[in-house]
């Protein structure tokens, strides 16, 4: 077994400034760091239990099997405070058959981004 001690979903967007600044400025996510210089330099995010590095350039958007969950503790607020920044959203906050509640936006590359709403009674929140 691989010994993992830390993860980061790499992402690199067509256009680097642009995508940092949706993620920084639009979403809010906390900065954990940043490297290199210049416009060239890469931005680490807080993702939960995990990261998000924006780093480099790509000639194409990411593939559309691509997306990224993000659990949130209030779907409804997330919604309006993301509306009102102009965060393109895809569908509005819907509770799914298998009880999440979920909202669909998009980075400015067109990546899905699923934000999420556990409620308290859903069985994901419990362990036998």
């Amino acid at each position: 077994m691989v010994n993992v001690v830390s993860s980061r979903i790499l992402l690199q967007p067509t256009d680097l400034e642009r995508s940092r600044a949706f993620y920084r400025d639009d979403l809010g996510l906390a900065i954990y760091r940043e490297f290199g210089s210049g416009p060239g330099r890469g931005t680490v995010f807080f993702l939960g239990g995990g990261y998000l590095e924006v780093s480099g350039r790509s000639g194409a958007p990411a593939s559309g099997a691509l997306r990224i969950w993000l659990q949130v503790p209030d779907v409804a607020a997330a919604h309006a405070e993301l509306a009102g920044r102009g965060v393109p959203v895809l569908r509005p906050p819907l509770k799914e058959p298998w009880g999440l509640v979920e909202m669909w936006i998009a980075d400015p590359d067109g990546l899905e981004i699923v934000v999420v709403e556990v409620p308290a009674d859903h069985p994901i929140r419990y362990r036998p």
